[in-house]
């Protein structure tokens, strides 16, 4: 129980590091939440920065879901734990104690704690995301698209109530994080990927 606690802990304190405000600060960028769309993700980070930020802060949102569920891996087996951990990882993204609980919308941080479960689901929703991205050229409508499909592949891969159970919550937070994104979509004014390009860099 002890373990169990401090891994769920030191999930949300790793989740709530916003690795796109230190990238932007190290590259001498501006603050995320103030520039573009006001989100501290990779996504706003690109339009910001360029593709050289914008990747960084994907690997570091990425890793602060992974780490954690790989971590709870090596001390433990069980699917509740797995669950909570990386629940625990994606909430310290979205309101990060650090950020006066300001965060991003968790995409990057949902597919890290995914692919920390096993690579087939990452690889799952990775692929789904990338088909989307191609075919319909808009970054949050790929990113919806393959987490509303998360749960079914989680339960595919490994149906653990827990798991699944875990997944739907996520991706309904993730869903209510883009109603923005949403609702400019409904009226065509969602920018395409084509366009979130930044500075040269």
């Amino acid at each position: 129980m002890i373990i169990d606690t401090l891994l769920i802990l030191s999930a949300y304190l790793l989740g709530s590091i916003s690795s796109a405000i230190i990238v932007c600060t190290l590259m001498g960028l501006p603050d995320p939440r103030t520039q573009g769309s006001n989100n501290p993700g990779a996504t706003n980070v690109l339009r910001i920065g360029g593709k050289k930020a914008a990747a960084i802060t994907l690997l570091g949102d990425m890793l602060k879901g992974l780490l954690p569920v790989l971590a709870a891996h090596l001390l433990t087996d069980s699917p509740l734990t797995f669950a909570l951990t990386a629940m625990a990882a994606f909430l310290g993204h979205l309101y990060p104690i650090f950020f006066g609980f300001q965060g991003g919308k968790g995409v990057a941080t949902a597919l890290g704690t995914q692919f920390g479960l096993a690579w087939q689901i990452g690889g799952s929703v990775a692929l789904i995301w990338l088909f989307m991205a191609k075919i319909m050229k808009i970054s949050s409508l790929a990113a919806l698209v393959s987490m509303a499909l998360a749960p079914v592949i989680v339960w595919w891969f490994w149906p653990a109530p827990e798991l699944i159970s875990m997944q739907v919550m996520m991706s309904l937070l993730l869903f209510w994080r883009h109603r923005s994104n949403i609702q400019n979509m409904l009226v065509g004014s969602e920018e395409p990927i084509s366009k979130e390009q930044g500075p040269k860099t």
